[in-house]
């Protein structure tokens, strides 16, 4: 699976296990920011094909890299990460143009799933 990915989460532990499952399943291009504003930074000096980002960060939330990004015009997927205590939260966030939203903690299989159905929906548009 060739796609370029960004993972943002002021966790670098969750960094590093979310990146080990990309790599898992074949995607290597990854770009990381411990920050929402660092997420901004990089996704306006790339292209992208998905966006992995915390609820919960310094800086920006992941709603406010969500709402930058969306502001761009850009439609590229974004996958919002939060705890089970967020989750209510995030799903509000749909209205804003999340794609999809993976509850902390996850397994990898289930990031997999989320990631295979929203690089395929991209793909397909």
């Amino acid at each position: 699976m060739s796609a370029r990915v960004l993972v943002a989460d002021d966790s670098a532990t969750m960094r590093k296990i979310i990146i080990r499952s990309l790599k898992s399943f074949g995607i290597t291009d990854v770009a990381q920011a411990a920050d929402g504003d660092e997420a901004c930074a990089l996704f306006e000096q790339g292209e992208f094909d998905l966006v992995l980002t915390d609820w919960s960060m310094p800086g920006k939330s992941g709603l406010e890299v969500l709402q930058a990004i969306r502001r761009t015009g850009s439609t590229v997927p974004v996958v919002l990460v939060a705890t089970e205590g967020e989750k209510s939260r995030a799903m509000q966030a749909i209205q804003p143009g999340v794609s999809d939203c993976l509850v902390k903690p996850f397994q990898a299989e289930e990031l997999k799933d989320k990631v295979k159905k929203q690089l395929s929906l991209g793909a397909s548009v």
